[in-house]
């Protein structure tokens, strides 16, 4: 009898996969990453090994997004892989163009890089890897802040005369490290300082490249200068270009996850128990109640990101390795991947926990908005948890199992205008876990009772559960392979991710350690 059972589960699990792809139809979910680093500036590998590296782990799409300002060495034929350092100083027939930096005379701007080199990288690597979009961006260095993942799409593809000039032209005018002056191609220099020159520099995205491009702050509670006042400005300078962060950042190999340090936000200051990440997650997107549910709160279209970071094998994961990000695409295309990007269809995830995500609320998927004028909704989950082993080289947990997912909820009031006192308010008291399904049932310190999923076989999950709504809300969810019942899981007593303390992580305890987030669904309750 068991065959034909697991026969019956395959079936069911195939039709219900087979409904969500016909929902699907017009498109499908990539994986990618758009924040790594090679030796065109501090990254240790050559161009050419990271572009491998990417497609060896499974994304399908990607962008080469490293620090503007100046470059030491060239990434095409530098990096420990090659065993070889070749610097501009020492290329022949090349020159560097612009106002030298007097402290480094021998480096090449960061615009000239991205024209005249690091782009040509990226159309060798499109022919090499022709199935994969190869994107070039930038890491902006944001005046009176930190960093910023950007990418302008136009002319990367062009037929005549691809190029990345308007990638190199923002990196020119707005980066705070780049101190050339001699306005190449008759660029023109920004004249702002600090934070009215970012503004300024995300106005001029949103008037030029509304559509093809994307300005994501990166690690951004790292440097603790980056405040929710300022990502409200940020997003309301450039709604369709600024409109997510990277709140789980890479780095998660590096003994202070994420790189984070005592002085970035969220810190506990606890001494030898101070740590800046929960389950690899920032203080933003990791505390329910925090940065980005007040921001969700609002109604603004503000997703999650993930990203290796990667410069190296010390304390990164190669891009894919660990982290993905997975975006719905409606073409297989650059233009593809922006229009994914930015319409929070999106989701993230660590260890390939799952493969595979339908969440709907109504007819609304992840980034939509479900009208209705009934005072209940009902919330549609399948799930797939792999049955394979995913890229766990440094410890023995190599085919985790999810084992319960959070249904997480928050009210929506509407924009907070900036002469609102609230408009500094980092958080929000209306959001909360309102149900949790999996496995096993449980009931946490809250009181809220893990229901059974039904397990559809071969990995897949379904959940439906309806609830009652008086207001605009939204719902987002989370899981995890861990479990209330070992009293060494890496959750509290209220399925929340404990803190990732300071000096103690590594390869091993990140992949011990994973989660799913998934992009919010608002619903407007028509009355």
């Amino acid at each position: 009898m068991q065959p034909k059972n697991n026969q019956h589960f395959l079936i069911t699990a195939i039709a219900s996969f087979s409904f969500f792809f016909q929902v699907q139809a017009q498109g499908s979910y990539l994986a990618g990453d758009f924040h790594q680093h090679t030796t065109y500036t501090d990254g240790g590998y050559s161009f050419g090994h990271m572009m491998r590296k990417n497609a060896q782990f499974g994304l399908d799409w990607w962008a080469n997004s490293e620090h503007g300002g100046g470059s030491s060495r060239w990434a095409t034929v530098s990096g420990r892989d090659l065993g070889t350092t070749v610097n501009w100083g020492d290329v022949q027939g090349v020159t560097l163009q612009g106002i030298r930096d007097p402290e480094k005379p021998n480096d090449m701007w960061r615009w000239q890089v991205l024209r005249d080199f690091s782009f040509k990288d990226v159309q060798l690597y499109r022919e090499v890897l022709p199935h994969k979009i190869i994107l070039q961006g930038v890491e902006w260095n944001a005046p009176g802040y930190e960093h910023v993942n950007v990418c302008i799409i136009d002319n990367q593809f062009d037929s005549t005369n691809p190029n990345c000039n308007p990638v190199a032209e923002f990196e020119y005018k707005f980066d705070n490290g780049d101190l050339d002056i001699s306005e190449p191609n008759g660029w023109i220099k920004s004249k702002k300082e600090g934070k009215e020159k970012t503004i300024e520099a995300i106005e001029w995205m949103q008037k030029n490249y509304p559509k093809t491009s994307w300005i994501v702050p990166t690690h951004p509670e790292r440097s603790n200068r980056l405040k929710i006042e300022d990502i409200r400005n940020m997003n309301n300078a450039g709604p369709d270009v600024c409109f997510g962060f990277d709140s789980q950042p890479g780095h998660q190999k590096s003994k202070n996850r994420g790189g984070y340090r005592p002085t970035s936000y969220g810190a506990t200051g606890d001494g030898a128990n101070d740590g800046a990440t929960w389950g690899g997650t920032g203080a933003f997107a990791a505390k329910i109640g925090g940065v980005w549910d007040a921001l969700l709160s609002e109604g603004r279209s503000w997703w999650l990101f993930a990203n290796s970071d990667c410069h190296g094998e010390s304390s990164d994961f190669y891009p894919g390795e660990y982290q993905k990000t997975k975006i719905f695409v409606k073409e297989h295309s650059a233009q593809g991947v922006v229009d994914g990007l930015r319409s929070g269809n999106s989701y993230i995830v660590t260890g390939d926990l799952i493969d595979s995500l339908k969440f709907t609320v109504g007819t609304a998927t992840m980034g939509e908005t479900f009208q209705t004028k009934s005072n209940n909704v009902t919330i549609k989950i399948i799930v797939r948890d792999p049955d394979k082993n995913n890229h766990n080289t440094y410890s023995s947990l190599t085919n985790p199992v999810l084992d319960h997912i959070d249904i997480i909820s928050g009210k929506v009031s509407g924009k907070i205008s900036p002469q609102d006192p609230r408009y500094t308010q980092d958080e929000v008291s209306t959001t909360k876990v309102i149900a949790r399904f999996g496995k096993k049932a449980h009931i946490d310190a809250n009181g809220i009772k893990t229901q059974l999923w039904k397990d559809l076989g071969n990995g897949v999950k379904e959940i439906t559960f309806t609830t009652n709504i008086n207001s605009d809300v939204y719902f987002r969810l989370r899981g995890t392979h861990h479990t209330f019942d070992n009293k060494n899981s890496e959750i509290d007593q209220y399925g929340n991710p404990v803190l990732d303390v300071f000096e103690a992580n590594d390869a091993a305890k990140a992949f011990e350690d994973l989660w799913f987030y998934s992009n919010p669904i608002f619903v407007n309750k028509i009355n």
